[in-house]
């Protein structure tokens, strides 16, 4: 089993150039490769191949783009891979129409080559960056067999990421089968455990944090008032320190978050039933709803779906996500009987024909629990 590891980085200033460097690099690879993939559709043309677009990026380097030859060459590979993938899953129908990269608003990040990485206790040797130390001592093994390692930023710090094999635990399984349903009042609640986990979005640490964020998104938009010429606008010093705290604010409440959806998700693993099941939930959907976007995109039901996902493969537990439209919320726990309508405003699930009244949340997760079984 691979399983993903991420270490943050502490890069001297010349690093930190270079790491810019090679993340523009990829930015401007993959939007020539997604350039010429839609010129050549648009003429009639057949898919072109990565190995194609390589061999002629190998000839533009001696030409026009020498500045390429300053970073890694595997980041200008991968970057070509990695466009024709996007350009390949739009046409299959697995995703959206891949999009170019913004310089300013895309997140800086670029492959690394496998074979030419090499980790120490406490720090990590890259090519064309030289050894860059690790915030954490120990938290990659060493002498390992890495995968897909890509160094990213958020914004704030540097991130190396790679995938790592390892053993998966042998574990014995309780026999029980759980469901978990999401929400927005609780983030999950679930069969097997009494009390729902909480929105941690209410609690007085996130509401502090979010009314600090306003206040300085206000004092920001103020001072791009005052410092208005024309039709544009003057970045002042003030304005470029005030937008770093608004980022690093940004990084805190997602770290908080982030946190915590792992502490629920290891917290119900760790009960090991033998098998999990959660409701396919249709988030695109759900956002167009003006009034709850805002809600459901704090709580990060992707996500949490995602880190289930993969604890649950490590412990061997069964991971089943039950149809769309099966009506979970709609039918009884007790009898079965399944209702025609039921409201959101509506908390509680009162049976008509055997008058059982129960937390509709709990309800859906009891009937999650028992999807699909005979």
């Amino acid at each position: 089993m691979i399983t993903s590891m991420k270490v943050r980085l502490e890069p001297n200033n010349k690093q930190i150039s270079k790491l810019y460097q090679s993340a523009g690099t990829a930015r401007f690879i993959y939007n020539w490769t997604l350039s010429k993939q839609e010129q050549n559709y648009k003429i009639g043309g057949k898919f072109i191949s990565d190995n194609d677009l390589r061999k002629e990026l190998t000839q533009l380097k001696k030409t026009d783009l020498q500045w390429l030859s300053n970073v890694s060459n595997n980041v200008a590979k991968q970057a070509v891979k990695d466009g024709c993938e996007a350009y390949k899953k739009y046409f299959k129908k697995l995703a959206d129409k891949p999009k170019f990269k913004s310089r300013r608003k895309s997140k800086p990040s670029f492959y690394h080559d496998t074979d030419k990485i090499k980790f120490t206790e406490t720090h990590v040797q890259l090519e064309k960056l030289g050894i860059v130390k690790l915030s954490e001592q120990n938290r990659i093994p060493v002498n390992a067999k890495y995968s897909n390692p890509r160094i990213t930023n958020d914004g704030v710090h540097w991130y190396i990421s790679v995938g790592v094999e390892v053993q998966q635990e042998p574990v014995e399984l309780t026999g029980e089968s759980i469901g978990i349903d999401l929400g927005i009042k609780d983030l999950a609640i679930c069969s097997n455990i009494v009390e729902p986990y909480k929105n941690i979005n209410k609690t007085n640490k996130i509401k502090k944090k979010e009314k600090k964020l306003r206040r300085l998104q206000r004092k920001v938009s103020n001072k791009y008032q005052l410092n208005k010429k024309g039709g544009s606008y003057v970045k002042t010093s003030n304005i470029v320190k005030l937008e770093k705290n608004i980022i690093k604010l940004h990084k805190s409440l997602d770290n908080i978050r982030t946190d915590y959806r792992h502490k629920i998700t290891t917290e119900i693993v760790k009960t090991k039933p033998s098998r999990i099941v959660m409701e396919s939930l249709n988030v695109k959907g759900m956002m167009k709803n003006r009034h709850l976007s805002k809600a459901i995109a704090k709580q990060g039901f992707f996500e949490f779906k995602t880190m289930i996902k993969y604890k649950a493969e490590k412990y061997g537990i069964e991971f089943v996500e039950a149809d769309r439209w099966y009506p979970s919320s709609k039918t009884c726990s007790e009898c079965g009987h399944v209702k025609t309508k039921l409201s959101l405003s509506e908390r509680e699930f009162v049976c008509e024909c055997c008058g059982t009244v129960i937390d509709r949340d709990k309800n859906a997760s009891i009937n999650l629990s028992r999807y699909k079984i005979a």
